[in-house]
């Protein structure tokens, strides 16, 4: 019995019906396609709504979780209480000279394509990264050489408290797969990124470069959610896990890449508990012969099956 029925009739006074998932199966909202039902999931279509569904959760004390897209996302197999938010429909972006101001569930590589479109170089780091402009803030994404920090002008959030606060480049405490956003609970509303005019022909070129080498050294055949760990000081993951003979080592329908050790993938419908227990193996192999932490860069949520009441 779904405990959060009344919060669905009150969210309706105010949302519109195709905008709220009753029992919502979250495997078709990560791209690791694994994960048990939300009681509520939330789509809202516009920041006025999104803060909107932020006030009446906090106002009732129901349990929230923010997502984008979900594309560095593992639900366990009990799914998550309460009610989930995904911000992927609010979306917008514009420019105005070298500024592009993007809304939190804007896609990273919907606003590179912009920026080459008006000739702004500093952002084809992020074309392939799939994941929404909010979540690339909470975690300072980046790759190739590149992160938001280095791209950020400020950023407008909303904190635990329902304040609506805009922050600078400065205040946002940006470091390796973090950031203020992170650590204090704030939920992004929208952001400025400040580029460079450039040539048109330079950005293309880089952008098909970077998008040429992930599509050669990624396993994007597979779902998965990225690199599983975070990168160790003075060693890379994916290269510990392949020296350690567990390139293609399977649990379940878990599997470390044969592509690229990094990647942990579904490789045959996974259950997050196969994820979970791969990830634990991979993490006492490498702490056993190279004694380094692999910590996982890939968010895990949610309750497993027998936490189930």
């Amino acid at each position: 019995m779904n405990r959060y029925l009344n919060a669905y009739d009150e969210l309706a006074s105010f949302l519109n019906k195709e905008e709220i998932l009753l029992d919502e199966p979250m495997k078709n909202h990560t791209w690791f396609e694994i994960g048990g039902t939300a009681d509520i999931l939330v789509i809202p279509q516009s920041v006025e709504k999104l803060i909107k569904v932020i006030h009446y959760v906090r106002k009732n004390n129901i349990p929230t979780f923010l997502i984008g897209n979900g594309s560095n996302l593992l639900v366990k197999d009990g799914g998550i209480r309460g009610i989930v938010i995904k911000t992927e429909m609010i979306n917008r972006i514009s420019v105005e000279g070298e500024i592009i101001t993007a809304e939190c569930g804007a896609l990273l590589e919907d606003i590179s394509g912009i920026a080459y479109e008006h000739g702004l170089s500093g952002f084809e780091f992020a074309c392939g990264i799939p994941g929404t402009l909010g979540g690339a803030v909470f975690m300072n994404a980046g790759a190739y050489d590149g992160e938001m920090s280095f791209v950020l002008d400020s950023v407008r959030v909303m904190t635990p408290d329902l304040k609506v606060l805009t922050l600078k480049r400065d205040e946002l405490e940006l470091g390796y797969r973090t950031s203020a956003v992170k650590t204090n609970g704030y939920v992004v509303l929208d952001a400025k990124i400040v580029l460079e005019a450039g040539s048109k022909e330079e950005i293309k070129a880089k952008v098909d470069d970077l998008t040429h080498r992930r599509e050669d050294r990624q396993p994007l055949e597979f779902p998965s959610a990225g690199s599983t760990f975070k990168r160790p000081t003075g060693h890379y993951a994916g290269k510990l896990i392949q020296d350690a003979g567990l390139k293609g080592y399977q649990i379940g329908g878990a599997q470390v890449s044969e592509k690229h050790s990094g990647f942990v993938i579904n490789k045959d419908h996974a259950e997050a508990k196969d994820v979970l227990d791969l990830i634990s193996y991979i993490q006492s192999t490498v702490m056993d012969k190279f004694h380094v932490e692999l910590c996982t860069e890939v968010l895990i949520v949610g309750e497993d099956k027998q936490d189930i009441i």
